[in-house]
């Protein structure tokens, strides 16, 4: 990519010379010397323009042939217009992209992309750049190797053989300001592809969340999602994965999940089919300003243990509640990322050294870990779309008991409806119910099964307030909402 970087110092040389023409202009009237910024434009090529042109073509040319349309067809829920409070099953369709990182077809996109597909079809970018004709596609079917919904990746799989590919950017770390392009089926539109830099390198959407992105201001629109953010040497920096818009369409803030982490990920499910991490039974939280100052806490930044599973690990090494996380296994914790991170690189044999401030005082723990996979992926096999479906709020849900406890290791009372996903079409106001979510009782009434909450549910009329009691991350709390 030499050629673009001469081509795009060109471009800025060239901004200076116009915004200080008129300044070079007078100074020549006056027979002064030649300005140095005046001696490199004479020194310019002529077809600046067209070199960057030329360029952006060529590094599409080498990354699109990677980039695939993922086309997604399965059964969904919905009401049926003709009568009223009646659920249909229907045949629904959505378009999403990926990327190619093996000669082999495997092929990394977005788990929302896929989710309740029965059937995936990847429809291979066939087109040359420089072609004004549209060649035939090349469609094949895709089998899902695995997914991570925790991190929003999946990994598929298609017949091929020498498949062009692209590879992950593991050797620097992005720059904000860097150059870099969007490449995916906003819309069902293949292969399309817009340019724009990266806007911030580590964006934490949600504090409490440990997912941590890129951000672009590269155009991305729905359709875009699974589909690759590269640089200008063709590297993938990361995958697209949602914007923030008020809108629905772009409006400069894109979000792409690290190549670090679709990486590690990517190898995982390629290995093991699954995400396999250690969990210290502890429930961690970001530190705030107005956070340590109410708490007294030695420092206003950084990771708090918020909870301890009971005769959890964590616990039962001697670690406290208020205790900060300054290091695990010699790494520094500094945000929530880092803890994550920390948990998903230890050793699954291994115990974990956590280093932690007391008050004032620094201490160490040596707490032995507990192996855990996807959790709820482990589940969503067990879900009937209409046996599992609670209306009246808009969840999918299946009866948890003790056969599950090796999905979910940390719960505190093994019985209530799990949540498994929500059922969009039916309630848009928010309940406040999460995946994961482990429903106890409703409005007091103790819940055991899927057909005591929806039998709890329907005795409800519009306007009534609610309260679930639910288990979240080994926690108990209450949801408060009026039912529409």
């Amino acid at each position: 990519m030499t050629r673009l970087y001469s081509a795009l110092v060109s471009l800025v040389a060239l901004g200076v010379l116009a915004t200080s023409g008129f300044a070079q202009q007078s100074t020549a009237r006056r027979g002064a010397r030649v300005h140095p910024v005046q001696q490199l434009a004479s020194r310019l090529p002529d077809d600046a323009l067209e070199q960057l042109s030329d360029s952006l073509e060529q590094l599409v040319n080498k990354v699109s042939p990677a980039v695939v349309q993922i086309e997604v067809s399965g059964l969904g829920l919905t009401q049926d217009s003709g009568r009223k409070n009646t659920v249909v099953v229907v045949r629904q369709r959505a378009i999403g992209s990926g990327v190619i990182v093996d000669p082999e077809g495997y092929i990394m996109t977005n788990a929302h992309v896929i989710e309740g597909a029965q059937r995936i079809r990847v429809v291979m970018n066939t087109n040359p750049v420089h072609s004004s004709i549209a060649a035939h596609p090349r469609v094949l079917d895709a089998t899902v190797i695995g997914v991570l919904k925790e991190a929003d990746l999946a990994l598929l799989k298609v017949d091929g053989r020498n498949l062009p590919t692209l590879h992950f950017n593991l050797d620097r770390d992005p720059q904000p300001g860097e150059l870099v392009f969007a490449i995916g089926s906003p819309e069902g539109l293949q292969n399309s592809v817009t340019m724009g830099v990266v806007s911030s390198v580590s964006r934490q959407p949600d504090p409490d969340n440990p997912m941590v992105y890129l951000q672009t201001d590269a155009p991305i629109n729905p359709g875009n999602s699974g589909g690759p953010l590269v640089d200008i040497n063709g590297m993938l920096l990361g995958l697209n994965t949602f914007i923030l818009s008020s809108s629905g369409g772009s409006e400069g803030l894109g979000f792409a999940i690290p190549a670090p982490v679709v990486n590690f990920v990517y190898q995982s499910l390629r290995k093991y089919g699954h995400v396999d991490h250690v969990e210290i039974g502890a429930v961690v939280q970001t530190i705030t300003p107005a956070l340590a100052q109410g708490l007294g806490l030695a420092q206003d930044w950084g990771v708090l243990i918020a909870d301890l599973a009971p005769l959890g690990p964590a616990g039962l090494a001697g670690m406290k509640l208020e205790d900060i996380v300054i290091a695990i296994d010699g790494r520094p914790v500094m945000d929530l990322h880092r803890f994550a991170a920390a948990l998903y690189q230890h050793p699954p044999d291994q115990v974990v050294r956590v280093d932690v401030l007391r008050g004032s005082e620094k201490l160490s723990f040596n707490v032995p870990a507990v192996t855990v996979s996807d959790r709820i992926d482990q589940l969503t096999n067990r879900v009937d779309p209409v046996t599992s479906h609670i209306a009246r709020l808009g969840i999918l849900g299946i009866d948890f008991n003790e056969d599950m406890r090796s999905a979910l290791p940390f719960v505190r009372t093994a019985s209530g409806v799990i949540v498994i996903g929500r059922a969009p079409g039916f309630n848009s106001f928010d309940t406040g119910l999460e995946t994961g979510d482990l429903i106890h009782a409703l409005n007091r009434t103790p819940i055991d099964t899927v057909e005591q909450l929806k039998a709890a549910t329907a005795k409800l009329k519009s306007g009534d307030s609610v309260v679930v009691q639910i288990e979240r991350q080994g926690q108990f709390q209450y949801l408060a909402f009026e039912l529409e």
